[in-house]
């Protein structure tokens, strides 16, 4: 009798470490949108891991600057060559002057894709109204998931946010992905 309740005890420890393991992410998903939405610096702070986040929106931005230089410019090497020089000094100014709490914040709020030129969305950007914005979130694999944020007057503009597993149960914001969408 004794063996079978150890077993048990044991199945049922196994099987709720199991549960709070796969659970973790959307918990810590839940907390970074609830201190965004309240405009709680301090739990953001305890949600975000700012250098890496930094880093991912700086390659993210440098690399859809690139696209856009090289498609206004149709062919003008020169100009192209200068675009190219400039815009990684442009971004990474920008993005290290916005990406704060309060940056973070506005963009989990407003639900807004970050661009080259407006990398977080100012801090007086109005909330999007909770029902007007949609919350998806899917593993990317066993230490990444994402948060996917969409509004409802943009829905091919969704705001994907990297959360990274920093222990076996916390997760941190690490990092945004602006990659369109092949299916979109």
């Amino acid at each position: 009798m004794n063996r079978k309740i150890v077993t048990g005890a044991l199945i049922a420890l196994v099987v709720g470490v199991v549960v709070a393991l796969f659970a973790s992410p959307f918990v810590a998903a839940q907390a970074l949108v609830r201190a965004a939405r309240t405009g709680d610096a301090a739990g953001l702070e305890r949600q975000v891991d700012f250098p890496a986040f930094r880093a991912s929106l700086k390659s993210e931005l440098n690399a859809r600057a690139a696209l856009e230089i090289r498609s206004r410019t149709k062919g003008d090497r020169g100009l192209a060559a200068l675009g190219m020089l400039l815009a990684p000094s442009l971004v990474e100014g920008a993005v290290d002057n916005f990406v704060t709490p309060q940056g973070i914040a506005a963009m989990v709020r407003s639900g807004e894709t970050p661009e080259p030129e407006r990398p977080v969305p100012a801090d007086d950007t109005p909330a999007a109204p909770k029902d007007k914005i949609h919350q998806s979130w899917a593993y990317r694999g066993i230490n990444t998931f994402a948060v996917t944020l969409t509004r409802d007057d943009r829905p091919d503009d969704a705001l994907v946010l990297i959360m990274e597993r920093r222990t076996p149960f916390t997760w941190k914001l690490a990092g945004v992905d602006l990659t369109p969408d092949p299916m979109g």
